[in-house]
C-alpha cells in the first residue's frame, strides 16, 4: 500500500473500511429520499382521508376541531392571526372547555376516532340535526 492510494479515498476514510463508508452512503442516500418522499405525500394523503374532494381545506380543519373540542361551534381561525394562541379561547371559535378528555398523568382523549372520509358524514349528519331543529334565539 502507498501513500497514493491513501490521497483518492475521502478525508477520515482508511483503505479497509472504504468499502464500508461507501454501502453506508447509499444507504443513507436511500434513506433521505424515503423520508422527503414520505413527507411529501403526508398532507395530500390526510386530507384525502379525511374527505377533501368533498370538503375544502378549511372545512377540514373546522370538522376536526369539532371532534376535537366535542363542540359543533367550534371553527378554524383562518388565517390564523399572527403572534396568536395555539390551543384555547384564540385559537377556535367558541368554547374551549368542551372537550370531553380523561385527564390524568396519561390524558385519554374521548373523541370519536376518525376513519375514512368520516369527516363528510359528521358534516352531513350535524346538517341534518341542525336542519331538523327548531330555530331558536339564545
Amino acid at each position: 500500500m502507498n501513500s497514493d492510494d491513501n490521497k483518492n479515498l475521502p478525508l477520515g476514510t482508511t483503505e479497509h473500511f472504504s468499502n464500508m463508508h461507501n454501502w453506508l452512503k447509499r444507504a443513507l442516500f436511500v434513506c433521505l429520499v424515503a423520508l422527503v418522499l414520505e413527507a411529501s405525500f403526508s398532507l395530500p394523503g390526510l386530507l384525502i382521508w379525511f374527505g377533501w374532494p368533498t370538503l375544502s381545506i378549511t372545512e377540514v380543519c373546522d370538522e376536526l376541531m369539532k371532534v376535537r373540542w366535542s363542540d359543533d361551534r367550534a371553527e378554524c381561525l383562518v388565517p390564523h392571526p399572527l403572534y396568536g394562541a395555539n390551543e384555547g379561547s384564540g385559537r377556535t371559535l367558541g368554547a374551549d372547555g368542551t372537550a370531553q378528555d380523561e385527564w390524568g398523568i396519561q390524558p385519554r382523549p374521548e373523541y370519536k376516532r376518525i376513519g375514512f372520509r368520516d369527516l363528510v358524514r359528521f358534516r352531513d349528519e350535524r346538517l341534518l340535526r341542525e336542519a331538523a331543529a327548531p330555530e331558536y334565539l339564545p
